[in-house]
């Protein structure tokens, strides 16, 4: 089982015929997933990888039943892309464009959720239920079906903590890179949400980091009454205050946004903290198995 994304989802990948979106359109169907179009302006009506390209997403979205939206477009057009992704009817968009102007992403982010569309990132690699469907920009090939559910600010922790997972002999129902951007898609409550409601989900990873409160507010549904492990870590322990790490939204401000702090939630939540990322595997199958 799964959350968002399945064997039956079909993709729309917005960008197709540029470099990155090329690139990685190639892998996703290599891996499996079911691109059926492809979106250029001024492209219409040519094909790329096999697949279609159209000027819109509302012609691709009626011609070929796209379900799911990819944006693989420069940063100043990808805000309006989702708001076009969302408009043309898709239940999901995958932003991985990163350097969205934040108030572009405050819009759009309104405008899809106006729509009930369902946004992952932006700044993100995406979302990949193994075996099944790969949207976004993942190493397809250290994952593995499972029932262990992944949901990360960090794009390269989510590939540690996977690989660590596969090689324990476990694997992922899906895995969610939610991006480390201030404005984002689907938080990390609304995935507990989803991973709470899956059958196939047996456990849940939380890969935070410094900023924000969001893995405060995580903790706090945990500790409400959460009926599945949840595994927790946080990146930036030794961070001094004022210095963003990498993602603009992992930044200290004053007393706020500590790794300590959110490291504390999650304890008194109940849920498992690793302190040591290499030992994030063998600390969740050691309590699974």
């Amino acid at each position: 089982m799964s959350i968002l994304v399945n064997k039956d989802t079909r993709v729309v990948v917005q960008g197709l015929t540029g470099k990155e979106g090329m690139f990685h359109a190639e892998q996703m169907i290599a891996y499996g997933t079911k691109v059926v179009a492809g979106v250029t302006p001024g492209k219409g009506g040519q094909s790329a990888l096999g697949v279609p390209v159209f000027n819109t997403v509302a012609e691709a979205v009626k011609e070929t039943g796209a379900n799911a939206s990819l944006v693989f477009v420069p940063a100043a057009f990808a805000a309006d892309s989702a708001c076009e992704a969302a408009d043309a009817g898709v239940d999901l968009v995958v932003v991985i464009s990163e350097h969205i102007p934040v108030m572009d992403m405050i819009r759009a982010k309104a405008y899809l959720n106006a729509r009930g569309v369902k946004m992952v990132g932006p700044n993100c690699p995406g979302i990949i239920t193994p075996g099944e469907c790969k949207i976004g920009i993942q190493p397809g090939y250290i994952h593995k079906p499972g029932t262990v559910g992944l949901v990360s600010r960090s794009g390269t922790l989510t590939y540690e903590v996977v690989h660590q997972i596969t090689s324990a002999g476990l694997g992922q129902s899906t895995c969610i890179g939610i991006g480390g951007d201030p404005i984002i898609g689907l938080n990390f409550v609304q995935l507990l949400e989803l991973f709470r409601d899956d059958p196939g989900t047996e456990a849940v990873c939380l890969i935070g980091e410094i900023g924000g409160d969001a893995e405060e507010k995580a903790a706090a549904v945990v500790a409400a009454g959460y009926p599945k492990p949840v595994f927790g870590f946080v990146a930036g322990l030794t961070a001094p205050p004022g210095k963003r790490m990498g993602h603009a939204g992992a930044i200290i401000s004053g007393s706020k946004g500590r790794a300590q702090d959110k490291l504390a939630a999650m304890e008194a939540a109940g849920i498992t903290v690793v302190r040591a990322l290499g030992e994030f595997g063998a600390t969740v199958a050691q309590t699974l198995k």
